[in-house]
């Protein structure tokens, strides 16, 4: 459980890279924290790997609710003036999130299973048996939080603007548009995406102003 853990912790740390190069790097605060994600989720991936402690598991879990929750915020209500959007990279880290989760808890609470069966003195058996039932609650409840997550982040991609854009949507809403002799890429209502060429401060060979 703890292998599968880290398993799905390095892939919601690939996707969040991904989604970093591939232009949430611009983003203001959100584009950093993208790449912050990807080295914590990582790094504790590795973690619970190499030390197999159900701390490491622990962290883990906490991370990818955290994680998770933040990508409902984004999409409900905004963060760092940044509000996002549906797409199917959101959504497959979302449910890798919640899985990463769900399994690494389990992987933390099993091994405290484990401690509490090798326990050699009979004396101990009340305790014991007390704190098999407190286990079973707690896993209970990480069954519980998992469902939750699940369903909130069902509503939120319900909610959230904007179906995935297919190279279909793309050929139908993107087009070109001459500005000078350049050539610059828009949207339907003909507002500039791209600029492809580097910004100068340089002003002589303006005729006019160059703000316009």
């Amino acid at each position: 459980m703890q292998v599968a853990g880290a398993a799905l912790l390095a892939a919601s740390a690939s996707i969040h890279l991904a989604l970093y190069l591939t232009g949430y790097r611009s983003i203001p605060t959100i584009g950093w924290l993208f790449l912050v994600q990807f080295v914590v989720a990582l790094t504790l991936a590795i973690g619970a790997l190499v030390t197999h402690s159900r701390l490491a598991a622990a962290a883990g879990a906490a991370f990818a609710l955290s994680t998770l929750g933040c990508y409902l915020i984004a999409v409900w209500i905004g963060l760092f003036g940044f509000k996002e959007v549906r797409t199917r990279a959101g959504i497959a880290a979302g449910l890798i999130e919640v899985a990463a989760f769900a399994t690494l808890a389990m992987a933390a609470l099993s091994r405290v299973t484990e401690r509490q069966d090798i326990a050699p003195t009979r004396p101990a058996d009340r305790m014991r048996a007390r704190m098999r039932a407190a286990a079973s609650l707690v896993i209970a409840a990480v069954g519980a939080i998992s469902l939750l997550a699940l369903v909130l982040f069902g509503i939120a991609v319900a909610r959230a603007s904007g179906p995935p854009v297919t190279a279909s949507d793309a050929r139908v809403t993107l087009t070109t548009a001459k500005i000078g002799r350049i050539t610059v890429l828009t949207n339907a209502h003909g507002l500039t995406l791209y600029w492809f060429v580097p910004d100068t401060s340089t002003t002589s060979k303006c005729t006019g102003s160059c703000t316009a």
